[in-house]
Formats: C-alpha cells, structure tokens, sequence
C-alpha cells in the first residue's frame, strides 16, 4: 500500500539551483574529459607505442580505467534521469488520483492501486469519493487496456465526474455528464491519431474503448443508491459476513452503446453503522496463481470480517494486497484498485436493529428525529 504524506511543499533551496548548471556541466564534459584522456595517452605517451607484453598490459589497463569511467558516468546520468521520472510520474498521480482523505462526512476510507505495467505508477483504474449536498458521491471505473495509454481517459472521466457530482441532483445525471465526456475525449483522440478521418470511425480501434464505471451515493442516514455500467458489484462487510451489495444486471460499459433512456437505478439498502463497502476493480478477481486459478477475493474478504475486533479500512487494503501479490507470485497481469468506506457514524435511532428492522417500542419511547434520505 502507498502512504502519501501530507504537507506544505518546500521551496528550492538557491544553493540547489546553483549547483543544475554545474551537474550539466559535467554530465557533458566528464565524458569529454575520459575520451581527450584516452587518445592522448594513444597519440603522445612513447609507452603507448611499443608493442612490448608490459606496454601492451599498461596500454590496455588505461583504456579499461578510461571506459569504466565511462560507463560509471552513463550510469549516473541514467539513474538521475530516472528519479526525476519517477518523481514526474508521482506528482501526475497526485493530480489524477488525488490523495483521498482517511475520513469524509462520517465515513472511513482508504484507497490503493497497483499498476500492471512496470515502471508506471498510473493505470487505467479510477475512483474518487466526494462529500456533496446530496450525500457521499463514490466513482469506481475502469479503462479497457492499462499504463500510460489509459491515462488520458481516466483524465477525463475523472474531471467531468468532480464537477457533476456537485452540479447534477440525481445520479442519472451524473452519469450521462460522463458518457458526454468520454465521447468527447474518444472523438479528440481519432482526430489527433487520424486527422484525415474528421471524426470518430467505427472501424478506428478508438471506437472499440469502453469504461466501467460504477456510481454510488450514501445518504445522511447511510442509504445507499447505485448506478452500474459493466462494474463488478461492491461487497459489504458486516455482521451478516460478506455479500454483494446488489444483484441485479449491470448496464453495458460506458463507450460503445449509448444509455437507455430510462436507467435502472438500485437501492441497496442502508450501510449501518460498523459496516463497510469494498470496492474494486477486475483486475483483482482475475489474478490467477501458475495453476490458472482466479483470486479468491470474496473468501478473503470473509477471513478479514471475521477478525475481532474488525480491522480498519487500511488494514483492509494491506491485508488484501498481500494475499493478493502471494497469490499471483508478484504484479498481476491486470491493473487493481481496491477503496473501502467504513460507516463511523453514530446510529441515528437507538432502537435500530438489523438492516430494514426495528427492536419494539418500550411503553414510553423517546422522541426521535430522522434524517431525510439525500438521495434521489
């Protein structure tokens, strides 16, 4: 699990600026310097010309000397390179998939992700939780392919779905803000990749992109509604052990079919108080083992349930992610993203039992006042 740390960046010391053009220098004139070092021992060193076992010996320990300096200088010029890419490709995490806060509007939450291609630290999953006026607003996706040729349309999923999930008051909303933009980002790329087309071709391989994409909403009182386009269903962890949130069929991706003109939108009940979603990505059940057996994430989420008392949401990740990695001897073959929300609040009715229940009322209940549902 990567640990972002928070905090105020610091500026650039001057004594750091001073010393760049120093380093550019000898990244350039160190290897000038090896070479004039090398041809001029040739040319001018009398030693250098005798045909001698001892010149020769010499001869050749100072060419070794000169191209180890050489390749050492290479090295260091290419691990240098390297850390300032790693450090490019960290603040463009940062900026796409923003650190999210351990704890919104009453709920825990934590967040991870594995990227399949080595050396990237972006793929092509997404997810983002915010706190609106009309509840908890949670996106989870995913783009077809992985690494850094998804990125751009995790970029634009994820931007249209941070400002809809202010501005739209349903869901259905929010989730046709992110057709329009995904077809937009689609007809932008064939443009750039294929100028002459002037559009969007059904035979272009850009019209075949799809996105998962999975909306929720958590009310004030933890009343959960759903939207789903080809995402695999959360699972809820709780007393009942784990489960599905819902059954019912998803929607087609996001991409090659158009939405219906009426979306089947889910209530999933309420997520009570100790209770907890998993969210994740395929990439996560369809790690397979050298036997070619799948992951069994579902079993492992019920040994995590189990625990007494029950881990927090961190410990959820950590847990997962390391059977997961033992599972697949190493980085799956897909990208993952795993995001757990946990319900910290206090029940809004003391005399609530299970899921849709009530304890029966004593001879003098207590008044009590119950929040609206946010939702649509």
């Amino acid at each position: 699990m990567i640990r972002i740390k928070a905090g105020v960046p610091r500026r650039p010391r001057p004594r750091t600026r001073a010393r760049r053009p120093l380093r550019r220098a000898l990244a350039l004139g160190l290897p000038t310097v090896w070479g004039a070092i090398a041809i001029t021992y040739k040319l001018t060193c009398p030693l250098a010309q005798q045909n001698s076992l001892g010149a020769r010996i010499v001869t050749s320990a100072v060419f070794f000397a000169v191209g180890t300096g050489l390749i050492l200088q290479v090295r260091r010029s290419l691990l240098r390179e390297l850390r300032q890419i790693r450090q490019i490709a960290g603040a463009a995490q940062n900026a796409l998939l923003r650190p999210l806060p351990p704890r919104l509007d009453g709920l825990n939450i934590a967040a991870a992700q594995l990227s399949a291609e080595r050396g990237a630290v972006v793929g092509g999953d997404l997810y983002e939780v915010i706190a609106t006026e009309h509840g908890v607003r949670v996106v989870m996706g995913d783009v077809r392919g992985h690494g850094i040729a998804a990125i751009g349309t995790v970029a634009a999923v994820l931007g249209s779905f941070r400002e809809a999930a202010h501005d739209e008051p349903d869901l259905a909303g929010v989730l046709r803000r992110l057709e329009r933009a995904l077809a937009r980002h689609l007809r932008e790329r064939a443009r750039a990749e294929h100028p002459a087309s002037g559009g969007l071709d059904p035979d272009s391989p850009v019209a075949e992109e799809f996105v998962t994409v999975l909306l929720l909403e958590i009310g004030g009182d933890g009343e959960v509604s759903a939207l789903n386009c080809g995402h695999p269903w959360p699972y809820r962890l709780g007393g009942e052990g784990v489960e599905p949130l819902a059954r019912a069929d998803p929607l087609p991706p996001l991409g090659p079919f158009p939405l219906p003109v009426t979306l089947p939108f889910v209530r999933c009940g309420q997520l009570l108080p100790g209770e907890a979603l998993f969210l994740y990505t395929d990439g996560a059940e369809d790690a397979r083992d050298r036997r070619g057996r799948f992951f069994p994430l579902r079993d492992v989420l019920a040994e995590v349930a189990a625990q007494q008392p029950p881990p927090v949401p961190q410990s959820v990740l950590g847990l997962v992610f390391t059977e997961l990695l033992r599972h697949a001897g190493g980085t799956p073959a897909d990208d993952v993203a795993l995001l757990v929300l946990s319900n910290d609040r206090k029940p809004a009715h003391p005399y609530l039992g299970a899921r849709g229940t009530a304890r029966p009322a004593t001879t003098a209940p207590h008044p009590a006042n119950h929040p609206q549902h946010n939702g649509v």
